[in-house]
């Protein structure tokens, strides 16, 4: 009986240990940060269908609204945290960038190549950006401002010759490309041009697509003609060492390049980071010049104005006699704003991903580790408590400095485009030109979004543009 007593006594102070470990325990997991609100969709295949069977922005917004601006989802294989508030960009893409890494799937990354510069961070990404930027500087841009009013001039009088319909967008690439070659090479001798564009193009055909390396689909054309962009990158750069030319263009920074140990660049981190800045450079700037354009046609009044204050300019250059300078581009103020407006509407960079390095806490929930985070610009330049009236296109609201983190056109942080002075300077004088000498209408229904990946007009913004005689004064561009 005695023994009996003692081990019902021996098994109350275990069970009494163990619940208070066990609630000791809950209490702990319960204090732990949760996940977002949302749904991971089915297994696998997770909420990708529901993405891509829709206007995405309309997949996002309906989260948002359903729950909140964080919430988690399951897309294209990944578990992902979305994020739709300023405060919550800020904290992935700049306070607390280091526990956050830059992702690209691997097919994609194989194509631009793994050393350039958006796929890393730490110290050679610090490393590249200072050098990419200081390529870009206005020192060395404003130096690019004939040449890229020759290109801009050259391509409007091309379409504007026999009447054609131009797909905007698709001629929009190719003068992208050419002030890429431009900031990247400087004057490239012709034969080489057209080779890196020849197999630049079947690249780009092939990022997009199904990454499979059966022979004769797109991606396996777009890995062989990588290899060929190599090769040709490869010709140039010896022979850029060959002459030992001290160029100040994007190449000559990285040929240059020592870092404290007196280390270079390998000839593989060069190309990579040539490369990446051709895919950079090119369909942003292609799919903002076909918004602007779009939205110019849209707005008479708006378009009536941008003219006026560009034939100042014009006729302040004797009728366009002479370059456009510097400061000129520098003093475009409502052109300027009309770029803004519409990178805001637009949206070209509707999201950014990243991946956490680390399990990451954020407003009480968890992000976990290996997660894809997405903070999702386009929710927040369409927030109408951040921009009024957001789906109005209203340059005007960019005449006071949106609040911090609220427009992020060109990212931010330390992963912000490097190179969104040049982009911006490249527009500028495209749009001088196309307002002071020529006239578009757009063909077919102004209507539709299509999305290659970037959101562009319908079908490109098919237009025929004309010629204006140089006769015509400034009251006679009524009637676009």
């Amino acid at each position: 009986m005695e023994i009996s007593a003692i081990l019902t006594y021996v098994f109350l102070c275990l069970s009494i240990l163990l619940s208070y470990l066990f609630i000791k325990k809950e209490r702990k997991r319960k204090g732990i940060a949760k996940l977002p609100p949302g749904s991971l969709g089915w297994p696998y295949i997770g909420e990708t269908l529901q993405l891509y069977s829709q206007d995405p922005n309309v997949f996002f917004a309906s989260k948002q609204k359903s729950y909140g601006e964080i919430f988690k989802t399951h897309i294209l294989g990944c578990p992902c945290i979305m994020l739709a508030s300023p405060e919550a960009a800020r904290f992935v893409l700049v306070t607390h960038a280091h526990l956050f890494r830059p992702t690209y799937p691997k097919s994609k990354e194989k194509l631009i190549g793994p050393s350039a510069l958006f796929f890393h961070q730490g110290e050679y990404h610090t490393r590249l950006r200072k050098l990419v930027k200081s390529s870009f500087s206005p020192e060395t841009t404003k130096k690019a401002i004939p040449d890229i009013e020759a290109m801009a001039i050259s391509a409007l009088e091309s379409w504007a010759t026999g009447g054609q319909v131009i797909n905007i967008f698709q001629e929009m690439k190719k003068f992208a490309f050419n002030v890429g070659i431009l900031s990247i090479f400087g004057h490239l001798e012709n034969n080489y041009g057209e080779q890196l564009k020849e197999n630049y193009c079947i690249i780009d055909k092939g990022y997009n697509s199904f990454p499979t390396n059966l022979p004769g689909t797109a991606y396996s054309k777009a890995i062989l003609a990588r290899r060929r962009l190599k090769h040709i990158l490869m010709e140039i750069i010896c022979k850029r060492k060959e002459q030992r030319l001290l160029e100040k263009d994007l190449l000559g920074h990285l040929l240059n390049f020592k870092d404290e140990k007196e280390e270079t660049l390998t000839e593989d981190q060069i190309a990579d980071n040539v490369i990446g800045v051709l895919f950079a450079a090119q369909d942003t700037t292609a799919s903002a010049v076909t918004w602007i354009l779009k939205y110019l046609h849209d707005d008479q009044k708006l378009l009536e104005a941008v003219k006026a204050e560009q034939m100042a300019i014009y006729e302040a250059n004797e009728g366009g006699k002479k370059s456009l300078t510097w400061a000129q581009t520098r003093n475009m103020p409502l052109t300027y704003r009309v770029i803004l407006e519409s990178l805001r509407m637009a949206s070209i960079i509707s999201f950014t991903f990243r991946e956490a390095a680390d399990d990451v806490v954020y407003k009480g929930y968890i992000i976990p580790k290996g997660w894809k985070v997405m903070p999702l610009f386009r929710s927040i330049h369409h927030n109408p408590e951040l921009f009024p009236f957001p789906h109005n296109f209203d340059p005007s609201r960019f005449e006071v400095p949106p609040k911090p983190n609220t427009f992020l056109a060109f990212g931010n942080g330390v992963h912000a485009c490097p190179g969104n002075e040049l982009a911006k300077l490249e527009i500028l004088i495209f749009i001088h030109h196309l307002v002071t000498k020529f006239r578009w209408q757009v063909v077919g229904s102004q209507s539709g979004v299509q999305y290659g990946p970037f959101p562009i007009p319908q079908h490109g913004l098919p237009s025929r543009f004309w010629k204006e005689p140089s006769s015509v004064n400034q009251d006679a561009y009524s009637g676009y």
